[in-house]
């Protein structure tokens, strides 16, 4: 087989090993990726729960990249502690290890039955989590296959002779084996990837046990790069879990280069293949970090925020604080990032209702143009939770996210109505009753006074009802819209007996009712988030919608 074609197929059989890496991370994240976060919230109370909420979360997904950047997302937006993270990442490392271990034995016969078996569970799969267990499995299959190829391909160049002396020119200097390795395991982004083509070449003979190890290093140190590279957002804070993992990697491989031979040798004594020696000592390396830093890691995670301080941004309401762009890929994470950015949302518009509310009693015009602009920061966030929703990783949706992600749109939806009826409609009668100089009975104000105390309080409950999915709060919004009918009801049939009795002037009279009309519509916003959740429940059609 010639230069070129033996590169063609070790092209292809790592591009299959990734893509069976990408089968497996995204099928485990539809299927458990709320759990998955779960686990990881519930893990972070102490060190050690946290280094082995690490340890396998990372086992299933077979990814630390993605390990680091969802624990960088919590660790940026203040959800956890830099201690607990940098546990999960000493945990990620270690978890890492063992799928490699699994794939440094002989099981090139099981691959053909995992294809076949996720193939039955994907198309025959009755519900949708056993068919993204049918995923996860095919991809197993396509990585056991990709490692059976390449070494298959790998085996006739242990005859080469150009490669022999170029590894045999390199092999005395480890630091070029070692960044060597490092730069095939950025690349690949898999510490997997790096670790199957540093056994192959160690089984087939074209490195020795010295390099194998050298290679192990340089693996461990390229795989640490990835989350560093992906999570520079121009935030310091989301780059210390990343630094301190690099860091600590980088200081165990200075302190492991110099006892290469001592390790081979004693490593020799219970494993003679080179490609299990390989694996063992990638283990172990990682294992013997998790052992020497555990401990010391709340000095190490002050010295990196001394080294990272959080920077002090400028008051800008309309920029999110939460919309993560490195929690994309990670669906469970990027949900609740953007429902804590519609809570910020919220708050806003319950900002603008309070303000419309005063407005009706006061005659301060600068404070219409207040709320007027408040409303332009409601819309920038909405516009932003829009583009966060629409940029997450669709594919890694389970059925139930992708509902969640359906409910924090339409909030979002329903609130930047609301601050549009705010602004373009009670300001504008706001500013005509300031301007013409009219002024409201004092029963017309109690009612609106009244009104605007129940839309705060259901805007409350509504944010409630999406944050914790309670049906009991959720009849209770249907029912409040029921409610708020009879007492629009009422208001407006006062209101006419009173302009019938001549209390009442024809232009304070109209802009009264308008005033009525419009904090209906906006109770009908606030309530849609209630019927929402009772349709999914089955307890409301949605033909009930249209009463």
């Amino acid at each position: 087989m010639s230069a070129t074609a033996v590169l063609v197929h070790l092209l292809g059989e790592i591009a299959l090993l990734l893509w069976g890496i990408n089968m497996v991370n995204s099928g485990v994240q539809r299927a458990f990726g709320s759990d998955l976060r779960w686990i990881l919230g519930v893990g972070l109370s102490t060190r050690l729960r946290a280094f082995f909420a690490g340890l396998g979360v990372t086992t299933v997904l077979q990814s630390s990249t993605a390990t680091a950047l969802m624990v960088s997302s919590f660790t940026a937006g203040g959800a956890v502690d830099l201690i607990p993270a940098l546990a999960v990442m000493l945990g990620a490392n270690v978890g890492s290890t063992l799928i490699v271990q699994v794939l440094s034995f002989d099981i090139s016969l099981i691959f053909p039955v995992l294809i076949f078996a996720g193939f039955v569970a994907y198309r025959q799969g009755s519900t949708s989590r056993v068919r993204d267990l049918g995923r996860v499995t095919i991809g197993l299959g396509l990585m056991l296959l990709s490692l059976h190829l390449l070494s298959e391909t790998i085996h006739p160049i242990e005859s080469s002779a150009v490669l022999k002396s170029v590894l045999a020119a390199i092999a005395p200097d480890p630091i070029i084996l070692v960044l060597l390795a490092g730069i095939l395991a950025w690349a690949a982004h898999s510490s997997v990837a790096a670790m199957l083509f540093i056994m192959s070449l160690a089984s087939a003979g074209v490195i020795d046990n010295h390099s194998a190890l050298a290679m192990v290093l340089g693996a461990n140190l390229g795989t640490a790069l990835n989350p560093l590279l992906e999570g520079t957002g121009g935030d310091p804070v989301k780059l210390r879990v990343p630094v301190g993992n690099l860091a600590i990697r980088l200081l165990g491989c200075a302190v492991a280069l110099p006892f290469l031979d001592q390790t081979v040798t004693f490593l020799a004594r219970f494993e003679g293949d080179p490609a299990r020696l390989a694996a063992n000592f990638h283990t172990l390396f990682n294992v013997a970090l998790a052992l020497i830093f555990i401990l010391p890691l709340p000095s190490i995670a002050k010295l990196l925020e001394k080294v990272l301080p959080a920077q002090v941004k400028a008051s800008d309401p309309g920029m999110p604080q939460y919309l993560d762009a490195d929690a994309l890929d990670t669906p469970s994470v990027a949900l609740s990032n953007a429902a804590r950015e519609v809570l910020r949302m919220a708050d806003v518009v319950e900002t603008m209702l309070r303000g419309s509310q005063d407005l009706f009693q006061s005659g301060d015009l600068s404070q219409v143009e207040a709320v007027t602009r408040t409303d332009d920061v409601v819309d920038r966030l909405y516009s932003a939770i829009r583009r966060y929703l629409s940029s997450i990783n669709h594919e890694a949706l389970s059925e139930e996210e992708a509902r969640r992600l359906s409910d924090i749109l339409a909030f979002a939806i329903n609130l930047e109505h609301v601050g549009d009826i705010v602004d373009k409609n009670l300001m504008e009668l706001a500013a005509k009753r300031i301007r013409n100089h009219l002024r409201l009975p004092k029963e017309a104000l109690a009612d609106i006074t009244r009104m605007h105390a129940n839309l705060l309080e259901h805007l409350q409950l509504a944010a409630s009802v999406l944050m914790f999915q309670d049906i009991a709060s959720a009849r209770r919004l249907v029912a409040e819209k029921e409610h708020f009918r009879e007492l629009e009801r009422a208001v407006t049939q006062n209101h006419l007996e009173q302009l019938r009795s001549g209390k009442t002037a024809g232009d304070t009279s109209a802009l009264q009712l308008d005033i009525v009309r419009d904090l209906k519509r906006i109770e009908a916003h606030i309530a849609s988030t209630g019927h929402s959740l009772l349709e999914q429940s089955g307890e409301l059609k949605p033909s009930r919608l249209a009463s």
